[in-house]
């Protein structure tokens, strides 16, 4: 049986039965395709681990039309679809090279970024506070993504009555179509309830992007807004509280997590409000943490 109609097949098993986004099998698929586009359409009876080999290779050389290459971290990612395709094709008992016979590379993760309560301060404070509806929203993302741990992806799926600001909780269905609960902080509820009471509309999408005519004022063109101008808003009041970090949505991501760790929650129940099916995952933030034990301990232990 031939890649191409093999790789169909896994995607669509990867949607039904694995339950995964259709971005992710996107993703898997775009991987996949890699190896036909080195290898040719063969059988996949003929993978063995030498054509693996120079497939990996070949990755590490790739360029796109743009000369850009790919990251190690995206590496990795085409060997782990290939894997998950080597161990369906193993279930069906097809032939092929064992998903064993393929070891992934180790790739030491980014140090993580996050901001102190102060520097969030100092972000909230960049956003004016002129009561306009653009202001309102920008203030309600960024405290909803600092009190809640919400993915960008997530935030910007949300519709008004997905969130309870009464009792300040609600669930979201994160990555691999998983529910969890998400919790807010007064203060971000507040905030919101101020955004929605200024929105002229009815639409359901929580969070909009309002289109400005030519006179400088809103045309009434209201779009759900997208993750790219999630983005872009936090990224420019991160530059204008002068804050020197490289801030994106999932810094706050980081910053509410390490802020937990920091306050005592235990590691297990931020797994759990992150949604990360792994705790080595989570684990990423002890780096984090550990440094402010020995801080507390340099600083209260009596020598």
């Amino acid at each position: 049986m031939y890649l191409s109609e093999l790789i169909n097949d896994f995607a669509e098993h990867l949607e039904v039965e694995g339950g995964r986004s259709l971005k992710t099998v996107d993703n898997y698929t775009r991987y996949l395709e890699r190896l036909v586009e080195f290898a040719g359409d063969i059988t996949v009876d003929k993978i063995t681990t030498e054509i693996i080999r120079k497939y990996r290779l070949w990755l590490n050389r790739y360029q796109n039309d743009n000369g850009e290459e790919l990251s190690t971290i995206t590496q990795t990612y085409h060997l782990i679809a290939l894997r998950g395709f080597l161990n369906y094709l193993a279930k069906r008992d097809i032939a092929s090279l064992s998903a064993e016979k393929i070891e992934l590379p180790k790739v030491v993760r980014k140090q993580v970024t996050f901001l102190s309560a102060e520097e969030i301060n100092r972000l909230l404070d960049a956003i004016p506070d002129d009561g306009a509806v653009t202001s309102l929203r920008d203030k309600a993302i960024v405290e909803l993504l600092f009190s809640s741990g919400l993915r960008v992806s997530e935030l910007v799926s949300l519709d008004r009555d997905h969130i309870n600001t009464k009792r300040r909780e609600f669930m979201v269905r994160g990555k691999g179509q998983k529910d969890r609960p998400i919790f807010i902080s007064q203060k971000a509820a507040h905030i919101i309830e101020e955004y929605l009471a200024k929105r002229a509309d009815t639409l359901p999408a929580l969070f909009l992007n309002v289109s400005r005519n030519n006179t400088g004022g809103t045309s009434g063109n209201y779009r759900r807004l997208s993750t790219r101008s999630v983005q872009r808003m936090v990224s420019k009041y991160a530059k204008l509280a002068g804050i020197t970090k490289h801030v994106t949505p999932h810094t706050m991501r980081h910053s509410y997590a390490t802020d937990l760790l920091m306050n005592g929650a235990d590691i297990r129940s931020v797994q759990t409000m992150l949604g990360h099916s792994d705790i080595s995952t989570t684990q990423v933030y002890t780096h984090v943490t550990d440094q402010h034990l020995k801080e507390t301990y340099e600083k209260y232990h009596s020598q």
